[in-house]
Order: structure tokens, then sequence, then C-alpha cells
């Protein structure tokens, strides 16, 4: 998969990871990797932690996610 942002300029660089907003493939160098704002409301999968022990919400809202650059900005923006 290559890099949606770079290949709007014509680039063709691979992805590293995908916007949990947008679900776009971005490369390193159009992306964004921070905690978020805790977002309310449930998750449509189960979650486990590992050894078959269930992840809590509290949990998952900590960890850092990886968004676009377009919706990273469009996040802030609005919190």
């Amino acid at each position: 998969m290559k890099c949606y942002e770079c290949s709007k300029t014509g680039k063709e660089t691979d992805t590293v990871a995908v916007c949990i907003i947008c679900g776009r493939g971005v490369c390193k160098d159009h992306l964004v990797r921070e905690e978020t704002p805790i977002w309310e409301g449930e998750y449509s999968i189960k979650l486990r932690c590992g050894m078959g022990v269930e992840c809590k919400l509290d949990d998952v809202n900590r960890w850092k996610k990886i968004l676009c650059i377009p919706c990273h900005k469009a996040l802030k923006e609005n919190y």
C-alpha cells in the first residue's frame, strides 16, 4: 500500500500505518501518533489484552493512536 498523501503529489511512498479515523494509509512523514481525547461510546469489537484477559475501556482510551495529518488537524480544531 502506498501513502495517500504522497500519492497526491505523485510520489510513491510505502505506508507504515493506517489512520484510525479515515482509514487512509500514511507514511512516516504524514502521520501523527499521540494520545487522543477520550472517546465516548463503545467499541464495536471486544479487545483482549492477552492471556484471555479482556481490556477495559479505560485501557484502550490511553493508547497512543495514529492519525493522518488532515484528521489530526480536524480533531485538534474540535477539542
